[in-house]
């Protein structure tokens, strides 16, 4: 069967080296880290994990906006940029064939594996077709034409990243992405301090449906993925 999804590979560049530097107990923290942290931001904007890949994995989306959120929200984690360890991704969205109801045949997942292999440390590599799925808070830089493996002609890429507000930023309450007006999903009033601004509305029902207590500071502790 034939379908359209949005696919993107995760890897940690530097892993083999910190392996060989630091030893495996350090090495299986690190990993451990990158996938939880990659479970639960998944889990909340509705992306799925198709596979681990060792350290690092494959993310498939019926739509590309949330598996874009999904792949920028983790690659800026700063838990995850340790030593010489640092997130690298390929993103492309395409028709493809699903086979066997679990896994997925065609060029776009090809080329988001080559992309996640060419990309640089911290670096995230798409294909030019997911530009008009970023959110408001994400820019694409220059395109450029690049050989990739297995693909007889040079593709266009272009690299993403997180926008940066010109105007005084704060930061989502749920995931830690710096906002401005002009750029959240929605916002909430946070009383005598302003609003809480968010940059989707899967981080705006986490929000509204963490647990409150008894005190007064249930919200300045709760922090992305969950309660500190």
């Amino acid at each position: 069967m034939r379908v359209r999804r949005t696919f993107a590979f995760l890897d940690l560049s530097g892993f083999t080296a910190l392996t060989a530097t630091e030893g495996d107990e350090r090495s299986v923290a690190v990993l451990e880290r990158f996938r939880g942290t990659l479970r639960r931001t998944c889990s909340r904007r509705g992306v799925r994990i198709a596979k681990w890949l060792g350290d690092g994995a494959m993310l498939v989306g019926v739509e590309a906006t949330p598996v874009l959120c999904a792949v920028l929200e983790v690659m800026c984690v700063p838990q995850l940029s340790v030593d010489q360890v640092a997130v690298k991704c390929g993103v492309t969205t395409g028709p493809v064939i699903l086979l066997e109801g679990d896994d997925y045949i065609g060029h776009a997942v090809n080329v988001a594996a080559r992309l996640c292999d060419m990309a640089a440390g911290g670096q995230l590599l798409a294909d030019p077709a997911v530009e008009p799925f970023l959110p408001l808070w994400a820019r694409a830089g220059e395109r450029r034409q690049v050989l990739v493996r297995g693909v007889t002609s040079p593709i266009e890429v272009a690299e993403l990243a997180l926008h940066c507000p010109e105007e005084e930023a704060s930061a989502d309450p749920v995931c830690g992405i710096p906002l401005a007006e002009t750029t959240a999903a929605a916002w909430r009033s946070a009383g005598g301090k302003g609003r809480w601004l968010f940059c989707s509305d899967s981080c705006l029902d986490t929000w509204e449906s963490r647990p409150v207590g008894q005190g007064g500071d249930d919200d300045e502790a709760f922090v992305r993925d969950g309660i500190a």
